[in-house]
């Protein structure tokens, strides 16, 4: 068993609302897609829980939806008038949310960043995560799961797989910000992010070479993780998660359904 940290991280929670049509909230009825109920309650919710029960998290941050919004989930809105839960306006994009959530904070406290679709997180993927993100002494973590461990636990469902030379991965929607240097990855994120719809521009950014090695299938997890570390100048590391449910988010009417039947049969 690994020790625990003894700084808790403060829990920041992506929930803006998208500016487009959201299927997914208008499958459910509701007004944004983290009000999506799962087991009776709202994606968002269910975050929340799993992240208060956790030993390794203190403060809890959602960011977005609008206070209009939430105005609509009574539950939501008590633990923000209770002040359980702090709120922080959404920006335009998620890594644009996450830079400005890490500027509000603390230079010296470590920060977990999740989302409102994490739907099946519990207190034990939580503390896993944070105790290993710290045990790696880096500046930024990123959550990963083996891929053939969740098509192995979850046949039915579709996952991303990210394919390294000694293995395939799936994220896990878990981010941590160790310390004062990990802004840099939040600001090369912004930098990705913009050019996502522009692959020539997103591979000049990466490097034409590491994108060549990687789609021949000639880099490993490490050597990604190496070139990544500097690129932005900082020591990016993965925290290997046992836990192949920690790569099931909600991002499409199926995953909801999916997630909904998963979570009566299971106790998430």
């Amino acid at each position: 068993m690994t020790a625990e940290t003894t700084t808790p991280f403060t829990a920041i929670i992506l929930a803006g609302k998208r500016p487009d049509r959201d299927p997914v909230a208008e499958a459910a009825g509701v007004a944004c897609k983290s009000f999506a109920p799962i087991g009776g309650r709202p994606m968002v919710q269910r975050v929340l829980d799993a992240l208060a029960a956790a030993r390794q998290v203190g403060p809890r941050v959602l960011c977005g939806p609008s206070q209009s919004l939430i105005a609509h989930e009574p539950g939501l809105k008590a633990c923000l008038e209770t002040r359980e839960v702090q709120w922080i306006a959404s920006q335009s994009t998620p890594s644009l949310s996450t830079y400005h959530a890490l500027q509000a904070f603390p230079d010296n406290k470590p920060v977990l960043v999740t989302t409102a679709d994490h739907a099946l997180l519990t207190p034990q993927i939580v503390d896993y995560f944070c105790n290993e993100a710290s045990r790696l002494r880096c500046d930024v973590a990123v959550g990963l799961t083996a891929y053939e461990g969740v098509m192995a636990a979850f046949p039915d469902t579709r996952r991303t797989a990210i394919k390294f030379k000694d293995g395939a991965y799936s994220g896990c929607n878990l981010f941590g910000f160790l310390n004062p240097r990990s802004d840099r990855a939040a600001q090369f994120w912004r930098q990705i992010e913009r050019q996502r719809k522009k692959p020539l521009r997103m591979m000049r950014i990466l490097g034409l070479r590491t994108v060549v090695r990687y789609l021949l299938g000639r880099i490993s997890l490490n050597d990604g993780l190496d070139l990544l570390s500097n690129k932005m100048q900082v020591n990016v590391r993965a925290v290997l998660l046992p836990f192949p449910q920690a790569a099931i988010d909600v991002d499409s009417v199926d995953d909801w359904h999916f997630v909904q039947r998963l979570a009566k049969k299971q106790a998430f």
